[in-house]
């Protein structure tokens, strides 16, 4: 009877611990979605601080000029320029100067920095620390292309870190466009800041990429991952890409600048880090 009664508890035992293990893993199983691989890179490739006044570092950055086709492919109605109006380092920072002015038939100028064919890297983390401007009809963003230059847009790739419409000041967001997936069939999400403001201090916006993953921060907070599941083509994110900093105005994302708008308007970069 004592054996029997041993036995009867032990066996209850080991029925109870495989009930126990089937829970938590059917618990595991269910979260996967939520799951998030995050990797920490530590190997510095290229730190731009801007400590030096001036224009930003020609063997680093270079521009794009004008109107592009069709406002850059967004109906933009800015013309961008190399000048320091527009761009300088001053007081330890990088300035985008927004300004209303008549120029070269635009009614607007700004400027788009770029490392095409000076910098590109495939996999790491990029990140920029950022005071964004503010107002209806701007829209500055971080992002990166595919340096691929034997296929064209969507094919090629983009990156979107970070991008704002300059009339939600709380609200970023995170993209990615490719073959399938492009314009306003990107795949996207937006960050929130509460009980704060992006044009009133520093942020940093930044991705942790590998092979089969991106991942979106703003600051230390983690919002967003995408994946090959999540796109609805062809996962075009292994191969080198480039960095891309400006600020556009008007344009099909964020509209026209209304009575509210005040110009100029200013985007503080203190740095880019990329890692490896």
């Amino acid at each position: 009877m004592n054996f029997t009664y041993k036995y009867k508890i032990g066996t209850l035992k080991i029925l109870f611990t495989s009930l126990l293990t089937i829970v938590l893993l059917v618990s595991i199983s269910c979260s996967t979605d939520e799951t998030q691989t995050v990797t920490t890179y530590n190997n510095l490739t290229l730190s731009q601080e801007f400590d030096i006044d001036g224009a930003p570092d020609s063997s680093v950055w270079g521009y794009d000029i004008g109107t592009g086709s069709n406002g850059w492919g967004n109906n933009e109605l800015q013309y961008y320029t190399d000048r320091s109006e527009n761009i300088n380092i001053e007081d330890g920072v990088l300035k985008f100067n927004i300004i209303k002015e008549s120029y070269e038939g635009s009614g607007y100028t700004s400027a788009r920095l770029l490392t095409k064919d000076l910098f590109e890297q495939k996999y790491g983390r990029i990140e920029a620390r950022i005071q964004l401007p503010w107002g209806q009809g701007l829209w500055p963003a971080f992002w990166m292309l595919g340096a691929n230059s034997e296929v064209s847009w969507p094919q090629v790739g983009e990156i979107d870190i970070m991008e704002n419409r300059g009339q939600e000041p709380t609200l970023v967001s995170g993209s990615v466009h490719g073959p399938g997936y492009f314009a306003s069939e990107g795949i996207t999400k937006s960050y929130e800041l509460e009980n704060d403001r992006f044009d009133t201090g520093f942020h940093i916006f930044g991705i942790e990429w590998g092979e089969d993953y991106i991942n979106y921060y703003v600051d230390d907070v983690l919002y967003n991952q995408i994946t090959p599941e999540d796109v609805t083509g062809e996962w075009v994110f292994n191969q080198p890409f480039y960095i891309i900093m400006n600020v556009a105005v008007g344009g099909d994302y964020p509209g026209s600048p209304n009575n509210t708008t005040v110009f100029p308007q200013t985007m503080l970069v203190d740095y880019v880090r990329v890692y490896q």
